[in-house]
């Protein structure tokens, strides 16, 4: 299974998503524009998309809900750690209350990685990263050994654009 993302004006992005109603597509929005993700295991019908390989995968992907996207940037060699260790911690993201759907994206032609959940509503997500030590427990598990990360992780959030 694969996912490409592209990005355009919510109109457009919906348009694209109207076309193609047994195909699964989320418009998402945040305060800097809206993006389209396509899940699937055939061909994309995006020109240009950013390419990634579903890793791991929880729920199903709704026209509903909050997403939140982990941006994390890892190194060529620090790669099959970086997947070995968030697989081991992924039990205690997906019993999560409010978690629908989670997908660890390895991308296909460039970095970062991205760790992709959806909530219910941000309410429910705050909670959770309120409460949660997940990703700094990733994080530490790295510790004392190789640098594997490029940058600082980064973090986009949206909501899911449903069609009017």
């Amino acid at each position: 299974m694969n996912v490409y993302i592209t990005a355009g004006t919510l109109d457009f992005l919906q348009k694209i998503e109207s076309k193609y109603p047994n195909e699964r597509m989320l418009a998402m929005l945040n305060e800097n524009g809206a993006i389209l993700l396509h899940e699937t295991s055939g061909q994309t019908v995006f020109n240009e998309p950013r390419r990634y390989e579903v890793l791991e995968s929880y729920g199903d992907l709704n026209k509903e809900g909050f997403v939140v996207m982990n941006n994390i940037s890892v190194t060529d060699e620090g790669r099959p750690l970086f997947e070995h260790q968030f697989k081991q911690l992924t039990g205690n993201v997906v019993t999560a209350q409010g978690l629908t759907a989670l997908r660890l994206l390895r991308p296909l032609s460039s970095n970062p990685y991205i760790i992709m959940t959806v909530w219910e509503n941000n309410a429910l997500y705050q909670k959770w990263q309120g409460a949660n030590s997940t990703f700094d427990a990733l994080k530490a598990n790295f510790n004392g050994q190789q640098k594997i990360f490029t940058s600082s992780p980064y973090i986009n959030k949206y909501t899911i654009a449903g069609n009017s």
